[in-house]
């Protein structure tokens, strides 16, 4: 794409959907794109994924068939973008009659643009065919991770999609994922394409997101106190269990927080209703199993709870990814125990996966207990796991509020020293029973009680030493080989503990809960930084934008969302010209609501220079 196009982009960027500028990574997937090469994407949720596709779609004159595994994002998707004036539409079972109709109308006479299809529905041959008749040129695969038995969400429909691909004649092909290691991009790319596509990784750091991981003592009391101080915040609440959901919900009611409950055991027409009640409503907590989040596309979730402990740091990482989409600061807080872990792990060996598959899970998850029980930022923790490296980021509650530390350099020496003289190649609870002393059937015949670590470390209990294996993996003193034997072996930082050239610090163990600060979060911090007058302005722009969402039937953020408000409401333009320099506002939604918000803008002139 030459520069002529790239301009293009750009000025079609601001034209329909009213951003200044390309975010970091988008430019380059879209030039890509645009120039016929496939693309695996991983990209943050929040870092505009979406548009990396939308753009090239609305750019060319073919058609973009658009894989989503959920109609409620599917739905979701096609009403932003209509609101962006892009001719856009989905194909799913809950359509009635007259609105396949007019998909099939607009698919002949060529002017749909984006074509929302599940991927049980693009199997189908017929459908294959008229895909083909409507001259699809560009195929984008959303939550592509679903198409690995690695990934966290393992959809088998997903695994004919490399077919249907060929099928379409080998089309252009994004895949696009917000979270996938090493193993699962390499099932991704050996899935999907036929060849390697352009790869392209974004940072999987969240900077607006403030993480805080804190042990259980009361959860419903801790969740309670949480949410108190960000009354009138949207929120999400997981839990592990459906009938959790339910009681939690109840007690936050009670409390005086509006909470709505959300699993697959409830009957779907409540189920829904509770759903958009989310989307379209400010301040609702939606207290949830996982079955409640894929595709959940509302930007302003100002803060997510994990009121048990999730999966594993995939799990996590994309739950927690649901708040601050929109780019303003938001929050999360995970709580977590010792009858949380034991549950997991009970899951996990009584689950139907194969044993490759549960030895997978098992050590994922225990890198989220050291991600739990690290001593160091939670952010680096995070990110060393996805490969990267990062300094303290200075906003996670342990580098806000520090922790208890002892110098650990002596039981790392004794850890490293099992790891290295059993050869690198066994997993925690071989290991802690060598340093323990004790004569296991598996010791005996790996001879390994004639080791001069056998024993040497008699002075603590099993579960401390667990604990200090989490957290010499939180520092990166050890990796995990998780896809091959699950053995740990020593990186180079470790081996200079091992030799006594670095110390290590380690932190107490502890299931004492610390208390939550209390941190106004999210775009109430934006909304405090206001003046009074600009406040009651803000107040005014959202009561429009509640009127309008309930006379449309849509999210409020379809219409504008929070940050579009607090720009409207911090730099008052004054003509319909002047809107168009404000976020999120482009040509379509200038005609359609730009005069009423412009005027409620204008009504307020007076109060500011009062």
């Amino acid at each position: 794409m030459g520069s002529s196009s790239l301009d293009a982009a750009e000025s079609t960027l601001h034209r329909v959907f009213g951003f200044e500028r390309f975010r970091a990574g988008q430019a380059e997937i879209v030039q890509v794109l645009l120039e016929g090469e496939d693309v695996l994407a991983v990209m943050p949720t929040g870092s505009g994924k979406s548009l990396c596709y939308q753009l090239p779609a609305i750019l060319s004159n073919g058609l973009t068939v658009v894989v989503s595994p959920l109609i409620a994002l599917m739905r979701d998707q096609v009403r932003q973008l209509q609101g962006f004036g892009v001719n856009a539409a989905s194909l799913n079972s809950a359509n009635d009659e007259a609105e396949n109709q007019r998909v099939y109308r607009d698919l002949r006479e060529g002017t749909l643009r984006l074509l929302y299809v599940a991927p049980e529905r693009l199997v189908r041959s017929d459908t294959v065919a008229l895909l083909k008749r409507s001259g699809a040129n560009l195929l984008a695969i959303d939550e592509a991770h679903c198409v690995s038995q690695w990934g966290h969400d393992f959809r088998p429909e997903y695994l004919a999609l490399g077919q249907i691909r060929a099928e379409l004649g080998d089309i252009t092909t994004i895949a696009l994922t917000a979270t996938a290691d090493a193993p699962t991009r390499a099932d991704i790319v050996q899935k999907l394409f036929a060849t390697s596509p352009r790869t392209f990784i974004r940072s999987f750091d969240r900077p607006n997101l403030h993480l805080m991981m804190l042990p259980k003592a009361s959860a419903k009391k801790q969740i309670g106190d949480f949410i108190a101080a960000r009354r009138g915040m949207s929120g999400i609440v997981y839990c592990s269990s459906r009938k959790r959901t339910e009681d939690l919900a109840a007690g936050l009611n009670a409390m005086g927080h509006t909470a709505l409950a959300y699993h697959a055991g409830m009957e779907q027409r409540l189920r829904d209703a509770n759903q958009d009640t989310f989307l379209r409503e400010d301040g609702v907590v939606m207290v949830a199993t996982v079955a409640f989040g894929m595709g959940i596309d509302k930007p302003d979730v100002r803060f997510v709870c994990h009121a048990d402990m999730p999966r594993n740091v995939e799990a996590y990482y994309q739950e927690i990814g649901r708040a601050g989409r929109d780019g303003l600061p938001a929050e999360t807080m995970t709580l977590y125990g010792l009858d949380d872990m034991r549950l997991r792990r009970l899951q996990i060996e009584e689950g139907e996966a194969s044993d490759e598959r549960k030895r997978i899970e098992r050590q994922r998850f225990n890198a989220l207990i050291a991600l739990c029980e690290s001593p160091r930022c939670r952010r680096q923790t995070l990110l060393a796991y996805f490969g990267e490296s990062s300094e303290p980021c200075g906003h996670c509650d342990l580098c806000q509020d520090g922790v208890a530390r002892f110098d650990g350099t002596t039981e790392a020496q004794k850890a490293l020293s099992a790891m290295m003289r059993t050869g690198q190649r066994y997993g925690t609870e071989h290991l802690v029973q060598i340093l323990l002393g004790n004569t296991t059937d598996a010791i005996l015949r790996s001879e390994h009680d004639r080791l001069p670590t056998f024993g040497v470390g008699k002075d603590r209990d099993a579960n401390s030493w667990r604990s200090i294996f989490r957290q010499l993996y939180g520092a990166g003193l050890i990796e995990l080989d998780i896809a091959g034997h699950g053995g740990w072996f020593i990186t180079d930082a470790g081996r200079l503990v091992l030799r006594g050239q670095s110390k290590v610090e380690m932190r107490q163990e502890s299931l004492s809960a610390k208390r939550d600060r209390s941190r106004r979060s999210g775009s109430s911090m934006a909304e405090t930084a206001l003046q009074p007058s600009d406040q009651r302005l803000l107040s005014a722009l959202k009561n429009l934008r509640r009127q309008l969402a309930a006379e449309l039937q849509q999210p409020a953020y379809v219409i504008f969302s929070d940050r579009t408000l607090l720009e409207l409401a911090a730099k008052r333009p004054t003509s319909l010209y002047r809107l168009t320099d404000i976020h999120g506002i482009g040509q379509a939604k200038l005609e359609r609501f730009g005069q009423a918000f412009l005027d409620v803008v204008l009504a307020h002139e007076d109060d500011r220079a009062a």
